[in-house]
């Protein structure tokens, strides 16, 4: 059986702690799936194709990693993939908490789903898509918060 695992989350923009997570849990798995979830009540700075595409770009070098994107639960899509790992990054204590209760329901609604937690490397956890985007929204410069090649592009649009 293929050990396929789900990365999911908003991605708005994705951050180099983010593309670790992925680096680092890929020895673990056949396949990773970078998935976007589509929360309509959640207001987005960047569209879901820009989102996409970035994230397309920032793994185009690993073979094992896809990019798609679903609405509504999480579990709901694994079992729709059939991929029974979810990658959840923890940063900080506070957000063990609040993973953990989140993985002790997807065990619940989904049947053979475990959830493996990866802890941010120190040099990354104190980034977060929302800071970056603040600094994004306060003309700041993301450098070195976001995958070079999301930089790179936003340079060039004169958005930082």
């Amino acid at each position: 059986m293929m050990k396929l695992a789900v990365f999911p989350g908003s991605f708005d923009p994705i951050t180099i702690g983010h593309a670790d997570l992925v680096e680092r849990a890929l020895p673990l798995f056949d396949k990773i799936v970078v998935a976007v979830g589509i929360n309509t009540q959640k207001s987005t700075l960047f569209s879901l194709e820009q989102r996409m595409e970035w994230l397309k770009k920032t793994f185009a070098h690993l073979p094992k990693v896809e990019v798609a994107c679903f609405e509504g639960l999480t579990v709901k899509y694994c079992q729709e993939i059939q991929a029974h790992y979810l990658i959840r990054g923890l940063r900080q204590a506070s957000d063990f908490d609040y993973e953990k209760t989140i993985s002790q329901l997807n065990s619940i609604i989904g049947e053979d789903i475990e959830t493996v937690f990866l802890i941010s490397k120190p040099e990354y956890s104190h980034i977060s898509s929302t800071i970056v985007r603040e600094i994004i929204k306060g003309k700041g410069d993301v450098t070195k918060f976001v995958p070079a090649v999301i930089a790179d592009e936003l340079h060039r649009h004169g958005i930082q």
